[in-house]
């Protein structure tokens, strides 16, 4: 068994506001990309959390790939302490509640609500402990909160074997030619 933790930017670190801004288009192809990658390499379980921004956008991505891969892969969208989000605006929250019933398991790593930021830790232990390698859009370039996570996973993989595989603003800009190309042809047409 495969499985692979997916995280990376809150949407609010890399300036994505809105569902029909063109960042959050370049995003998920390349997330797309990647994912659909770690499904025909193999993976049963793609693993992430429930955060705003890169998690939100991997379960709907996953989601719509389950039509074209139904039964080669699972989601679980694992979350660091019970009533995750809670505190968020009721759009955010409903959106959050949505997008966790489409998964194939669902859990907290603390069964208490958040209390203190050793939760965040564990959440980060388990997720680490509990799968073979990890994809984050993450830049080193460009610090933002998935610094704690691969900062975590670098000292993990320091003793274990756990590849990380990064998407980074180069990917991105990469993307964003091939989807530039793409339209500039099917214009051409």
């Amino acid at each position: 068994m495969t499985r692979t933790w997916i995280t990376g930017y809150r949407n609010y670190e890399i300036g994505v506001f809105n569902n029909n801004d063109i960042k959050l288009k370049v995003i998920k192809r390349a997330l797309k990309n990647e994912i659909t990658n770690l499904i025909e390499n193999g993976c049963d379980w793609l693993i992430t959390g429930g955060q705003l921004g890169t998690e939100q956008w991997v379960i709907e991505i996953v989601h719509e790939l389950k039509k074209e891969y139904p039964d080669q892969f699972q989601l679980a969208v694992i979350v660091p302490f019970r009533n995750f989000g809670k505190n968020w605006n009721e759009t955010n929250y409903g959106r959050y509640q949505q997008l966790i019933s489409s998964a194939d398991f669902f859990a907290s790593t603390s069964q208490r609500d958040y209390e203190s930021p050793q939760q965040l830790k564990n959440y980060q232990y388990f997720m680490l402990t509990h799968t073979d390698k990890a994809l984050f859009l993450y830049d080193t370039e460009n610090e933002g909160k998935p610094i704690f996570d691969y900062k975590a996973a670098l000292k993990y993989q320091n003793q274990n074997n756990y590849p990380i595989q990064l998407i980074e603003m180069d990917d991105l800009q990469d993307v964003a030619a091939e989807m530039a190309e793409e339209n500039k042809s099917n214009h051409d047409i």
